[in-house]
C-alpha cells in the first residue's frame, strides 16, 4: 500500500520533509571524509576539555572560595563559585570553534563542527539548570523555556521555528498578534517578574535597615518602590511586546470610570493608606483599637488595608479608610507609656493610712514599673459592701497582654505585701435575719 503524502494535512507534509533531510544530512555526514573529521575533531575537543577541566576547577574552587573571611568581595566570590560547573562545556565550544577554522579550510565544510558547538552549548545550558540556578523559579523557566530553545537551537532549527511563530497570527476581537510576538511576551514578562520582585525584597532590606527613620516614612518609601519597579516593569514589557502605549489611554479612561463607580472604595482606601503612612498616626508595630471594636497589633500595611494581630494569633484584615474615618486609640503611639490599675481591698480592720506607702513600694520594685511620668500611686476609691476598696496606678513602658503580664505580677506584689504586714483582704459577707424567728424543732 503506498503512502499518499499530498492527502495528508500540511503539519504532516512539512514534519515529513525535515525529517526527509535530516535523513540524508545524516547519511550525506556518515559517508563524507570531512564529517568524519569533524566528528574526530568534536570527541578531541571534549576529552581535552574534560581533562583541562578537572585540573582547573578545583585550582580556580580553591582561589576564588573566600571560606571564613567576610569582605566586600565575599558575595561575589561566593556567587562564581558555582559557575566553575560551566567550564568544562564551555571549554569544548572554545576549542572547538579554535579547530572549525582550520576545517573550513581544508574541507570548505563545517556543518558537523557548527552541529557540534551547538550541542556543547545546549550541555552547558542543562549544566546551568540542573547544577547553578537554585530559584525555583528561575529554575522553572530554564527547565520549561531554555532547555527547549538550547534544544531547537542545537538541532538548527531555531530560525525555522521563529519564522514558524513569526507567521502565525491569533486574534482577539480587533487585537491581532503573532504567537512569535506571544512567546517573548511571556518570556520577557516572566524574567521582568522575577526581577521585580527581586528588585522589591533588595529594596525593602535595605529601607528597613534604616532604623533612623520613622517607621511611616519607611512604609512609605517600600510602597513607593514597590509600585516604581513593578510600573517600569509593565512599560518594559508593553515596549518588549511591542505595544503602543498610546492605545492604553482607552483602557486608562475605562479605569477612571471604574474608579467613579464600583472601585471608589478600593481608590478611597488606597489613598488613605498612603495619608497614614505620611502622617505617621498608626504604622506597622503599633497597637491599636477601632471604633468598631477591632484591636491588635499593625503586623504589615498594604495599599488596600492593615492587618492587625490579635494577642490569640488571629489576624484581622481592617481597610485604611476605616483609621482615617473612624476614632482609633493607639496604646503604643511614638513608645509611649501606658497606665494600669489594679484594684483590691482591706478589711474595715485595717487602718488605712498604712495601706498606701506600703503598696506604692511594694509595687515600686517590680522592674517594669516606671518613676516617670509618674511613680505607683495608690489611692482610697470607696467603702465597699464587704471592705475598703483601694486601686493602685502604675505606668509601663508596653501592652498589659500578650508576652506581658503587668497587672498580675502587681497583684501578686500587693497580695505579699498586705500578708507580710498582717492585713487581711476580706471575702464577702453577708448577714441574714429571719423574721419571726426559728422554727421550734421537737425534741
Amino acid at each position: 500500500m503506498q503512502f499518499d503524502l499530498s492527502s495528508q494535512p500540511e503539519i504532516v507534509q512539512q514534519a515529513y520533509g525535515y525529517a526527509l533531510q535530516g535523513w540524508e544530512l545524516a547519511m550525506s555526514w556518515l559517508l563524507s571524509p570531512a564529517a568524519w573529521s569533524q566528528f574526530a575533531l568534536l570527541v578531541l575537543a571534549w576529552f581535552l576539555a574534560g581533562v583541562i577541566a578537572r585540573r582547573l576547577q578545583p585550582a580556580l574552587a580553591q582561589l576564588i572560595d573566600p571560606k571564613e573571611k567576610e569582605n566586600i568581595f565575599s558575595t561575589p566570590r561566593r556567587f562564581v563559585l558555582p559557575y566553575l560547573a560551566l567550564i568544562s562545556p564551555l571549554l569544548a565550544y572554545a576549542l572547538t570553534g579554535i579547530g572549525e577554522g582550520i576545517v573550513r579550510s581544508l574541507f570548505d565544510s563545517g556543518a558537523v563542527i557548527a552541529f557540534g558547538k551547538r550541542l556543547f552549548l545546549f550541555l552547558a545550558a542543562r549544566a546551568l539548570v540542573r547544577d547553578i540556578i537554585k530559584d525555583s523559579f528561575l529554575n522553572l523557566l530554564g527547565r520549561y523555556i531554555l532547555l527547549p530553545i538550547m534544544a531547537i537551537y542545537a538541532l538548527g532549527l531555531l530560525d525555522v521555528a521563529s519564522t514558524a511563530l513569526t507567521d502565525t497570527v491569533v486574534g482577539v476581537g480587533n487585537i491581532r498578534f503573532s504567537l512569535m510576538t506571544l512567546v517573548r511576551g511571556l518570556i520577557a514578562g516572566s524574567l521582568l517578574f522575577w526581577l521585580g520582585q527581586w528588585s522589591n525584597t533588595q529594596t525593602t532590606a535595605l529601607i528597613t535597615k534604616n532604623e533612623e527613620m520613622r517607621p511611616s516614612i519607611r512604609q512609605l518609601l517600600i510602597k513607593t518602590a514597590e509600585f516604581s519597579i513593578f510600573a517600569i516593569a509593565f512599560l518594559l514589557l508593553m515596549n518588549i511586546m511591542g505595544i503602543n502605549l498610546s492605545a492604553l489611554a482607552v483602557l486608562g479612561g475605562a479605569i477612571g470610570v471604574g474608579l467613579g463607580f464600583g472601585l471608589q472604595k478600593i481608590a478611597s482606601n488606597f489613598i488613605s493608606g498612603v495619608i497614614l503612612l505620611v502622617e505617621g498616626q498608626a504604622t506597622v508595630g503599633d497597637y491599636v483599637e477601632l471604633d468598631g471594636g477591632e484591636q491588635g497589633k499593625i503586623v504589615k500595611m498594604m495599599a488596600r488595608a492593615a492587618i492587625l494581630e490579635t494577642f490569640d494569633g488571629r489576624w484581622i484584615v481592617v481597610p485604611n479608610e476605616d483609621f482615617i474615618t473612624t476614632r482609633v486609640v493607639n496604646y503604643s503611639d511614638s513608645g509611649s507609656a501606658n497606665r494600669y490599675e489594679a484594684p483590691f481591698s482591706v478589711s474595715y480592720d485595717t487602718d488605712i493610712n498604712l495601706v498606701p506607702p506600703l503598696i506604692e513600694a511594694a509595687v515600686a520594685k517590680h522592674p517594669e514599673v516606671l518613676d516617670l511620668p509618674y511613680p505607683p500611686d495608690c489611692e482610697l476609691r470607696g467603702f465597699g459592701d464587704n471592705g475598703i476598696d483601694f486601686a493602685v496606678e502604675f505606668w509601663v513602658n508596653g501592652l498589659d497582654d500578650g508576652p506581658n503580664k503587668y497587672t498580675s505580677d502587681v497583684l501578686f506584689l500587693i497580695w505579699n505585701a498586705l500578708k507580710d504586714a498582717g492585713i487581711e483582704i476580706p471575702y464577702p459577707q453577708r448577714v441574714v435575719e429571719i423574721k419571726g424567728g426559728l422554727p421550734k424543732v421537737d425534741a
